[in-house]
């Protein structure tokens, strides 16, 4: 169930008046078919299964107007010290009125003292800005029909193997250490549900990649792996399994990914910044991190 709990400064903006009648509440289950609805007007792919999964392990800020839902913020809250923001959306029938600076200023005060991390829009970049948080990146989603790629061998003395049922602590503690914050429902959810494979040396999980249904068809991520070969070695397994197929990826673009992703039939599709508040936050292919599960949960 997710977590709807308001500090009280965070209560403090619920149910107060805002400009052109909006007022502010928690969001709730009931609230996701809109949401999902109100998503379609920005072109985001999201399907109501993309959104129940995001909102199973987060909670969030619904905006409304005479009963209608016109705009939302959600965070995801990773151990005692780490969060994460998106699906910050605004209808654009309300947008000029600073409904985003509200929703976000609630849901900051949700998080304390936490380190928070997001990946903004052009549109929304300035609002986190002048909010505190600092540009540390960028993400570049990569998506198309999956060219049938020849097959990337992973590293000498590594192999890729089917997922274990011991394997699970192994690759939650892994990408713990990849993304810098503990995401272990949300880790444990998608080994259940998705398809992985393991990067694995000597028998020992050192890393994996999972693909998934998600928007217009598959998603690959999280990928994590110690080096930038064996990355590729994970994403190539799935675009070669799912050759002929819609698939998207998002990825650092500094990873030394994106010019290799285009050969492999996934065109540049898009990116946003990624910010931090509260940081430094240590993540990404340094730390192991090649593709994110998505750009809101990262």
């Amino acid at each position: 169930m997710p977590d709807q709990v308001l500090v009280p400064k965070a209560a403090q903006a619920i149910g107060r008046a805002l400009p052109d009648g909006v007022t502010l509440r928690r969001m709730t289950a009931g609230d996701i078919e809109d949401a999902q609805g109100l998503s379609r007007e920005f072109q985001w792919p999201f399907r109501l299964e993309d959104w129940r999964f995001s909102f199973a392990h987060g909670g969030g800020v619904a905006a409304i107007r005479d009963g209608e839902l016109v705009g939302t913020a959600l965070r995801w809250l990773w151990g005692k010290r780490h969060a994460t923001v998106g699906h910050v959306m605004v209808s654009p029938k309300i947008q000029r009125q600073r409904l985003g600076q509200h929703l976000m200023h609630a849901l900051m005060a949700d998080l304390g003292g936490r380190t928070v991390l997001l990946n903004a829009t052009a549109e929304g970049r300035g609002v986190y800005e002048r909010m505190g948080f600092a540009i540390t990146g960028e993400v570049r989603q990569h998506q198309g029909v999956a060219s049938p790629s020849q097959v990337v061998a992973p590293a000498e003395g590594w192999r890729i193997r089917p997922l274990g049922r011991n394997d699970v602590k192994r690759l939650i503690a892994l990408d713990a250490r990849a993304c810098g914050m503990p995401r272990d429902a949300m880790i444990k959810q998608l080994l259940a549900q998705a398809e992985t494979v393991v990067l694995a040396r000597d028998g020992d999980a050192e890393g994996f990649a999972t693909i998934r249904r998600f928007g217009k068809g598959h998603a690959v991520g999280p990928v994590v792996a110690p080096d930038l070969d064996n990355a590729k070695a994970l994403i190539a397994y799935w675009c070669s399994r799912y050759a002929g197929k819609f698939v998207r990826i998002d990825v650092d673009a500094a990873s030394g990914l994106p010019e290799w992703l285009e050969a492999q039939g996934l065109p540049r599709a898009g990116s946003v910044t990624t910010m931090v508040h509260g940081g430094p936050l240590q993540h990404g292919p340094a730390v192991g991190g090649w593709a994110l599960v998505t750009q809101s949960l990262g």
